[in-house]
């Protein structure tokens, strides 16, 4: 199981911090103009939430997650700061022992 968790809590603190550098990006798009870094970090946010996503997966059927609990831990990585608290969740969970979901 540690070794579903150790990627998942990497990607899980990559991409919150990509995306409130992405948050920080749309700001200057649209607020102020400057299209660069947007073009620049979207891309690169999109790439290392799809492997979150895959790290979520494979950490929810190697624990034996309910569907739900999976796809509202895969949601958290989509709002900014939410992915630092359910990695803290989770990993608090996985060491806990067994599945409970």
């Amino acid at each position: 199981m540690q070794s579903a968790l150790k990627p998942f809590r990497v990607l899980a603190y990559v991409v919150g911090v990509m995306l409130l550098v992405l948050v920080a990006c749309i700001v200057l798009r649209y607020g102020f103009g400057v299209e660069g870094p947007s073009k620049v970090v979207s891309p690169i946010h999109g790439f290392l939430y799809m492997l979150y996503l895959v790290a979520t997966m494979n950490l929810g059927m190697k624990a034996r997650w309910a569907w739900p609990y999976t796809v509202g831990v895969m949601l958290a990585g989509t709002v900014p700061l939410l992915s630092f608290v359910f990695e803290r969740k989770v990993t608090r969970r996985v060491e806990a022992g067994p599945a409970t979901a």
